[in-house]
């Protein structure tokens, strides 16, 4: 069953078997033709930051009994992985610094000002009423419902995992390989054991280890707003996010799928199965054993 809104589009299982839910806030390509005209990136470009086909690599979640919810708004337009508050006086007009953050300072809060490689999207600022029409009519109703997803997986089943699904660039995992070894190709973020319990997380990466992918935990993404916000292991409410090198499965310069996608999916729905089945029909609450 699909169900659609102006944010997300909501894959839902016939019958939901598992606690477990899909999300992948970073996929979205509806890039509106207004928003392309604001900006100085032409329609490739804007794509950059783009976490590219990265929800058709997880489509199989209602296949398993798991609820799939993805965005469709483009990241470079509404970061739902930012808190609502990370508001850049940089892009947004009108509105004033509230102390110190990295990733605001850097370009890339809730309205992200830069695309990868620190490249302007705007060639100057966007109104404050425009900011609140994004986050009121994106940001808002897709953590209402992903939040929604996570309250009836642990009401039913005693427990709730949310699979927070991302790509990363190539370039940025090449060199986090250790002396000797290959870098990974999938990292696990669970804020360093503050989203997830570690049975939890370790579970997770041997499902992914056991159809071959290399693995690695938090280094050099942990993990940003969605795990802090909804990582509750202490009450059975675990997230962990889940990077996987773009190069896997597409082109980064043409951002189209090469031909090793459907390899690469079908193993990702392997360890998706083994996810669903195992972490996701407990009565109790993982973090209390």
């Amino acid at each position: 069953m699909t169900r659609a809104s102006a944010a997300y589009d909501l894959y839902l299982p016939a019958r939901r078997a598992s606690g477990v839910v899909f999300s992948s806030p970073h996929s979205g390509q509806e890039y509106g033709a207004a928003f392309l005209a604001a900006s100085v990136l032409d329609p490739h470009a804007i794509r950059s930051s783009e976490d590219a086909f990265v929800d058709r690599l997880f489509s199989d979640a209602p296949k398993l009994g798991a609820p799939l919810i993805c965005a469709r708004a483009p990241r470079a337009f509404v970061d739902l992985n930012r808190a609502v508050d990370e508001l850049d006086p940089g892009v947004i007009a009108g509105i004033r610094t509230a102390g110190h953050n990295p990733r605001v300072t850097s370009g890339l809060g809730v309205i992200p000002r830069v695309v990868s490689n620190g490249r302007a999207i705007y060639r100057g600022k966007i109104s404050a009423e425009e900011a609140h029409l994004r986050l009121h009519g994106y940001w808002k109703p897709y953590h209402d419902r992903l939040r929604a997803l996570i309250d009836e997986g642990l009401a039913q089943f005693g427990q709730s995992l949310l699979i927070d699904c991302h790509s990363m660039p190539h370039e940025a995992i090449q060199h986090h390989g250790r002396v000797g070894r290959p870098h990974p190709e999938i990292v696990l973020g669970d804020r360093f054991g503050a989203s997830a319990d570690g049975a939890v997380t370790e579970a997770v990466e041997a499902a992914f280890a056991d159809q071959g992918f290399r693995v690695a935990r938090n280094v050099p993404f942990a993990g940003a707003y969605i795990t802090q916000a909804y990582g509750r292991p202490m009450r059975g409410q675990h997230v962990v996010q889940v990077e996987i090198d773009r190069a896997l499965y597409m082109d980064e310069q043409t951002i189209r799928p090469h031909p090793h996608f459907a390899e690469v999916q079908a193993a990702l729905t392997r360890a998706m199965a083994t996810i669903v089945s195992t972490l996701g029909q407990s009565a109790r609450p993982l973090a209390a054993e």
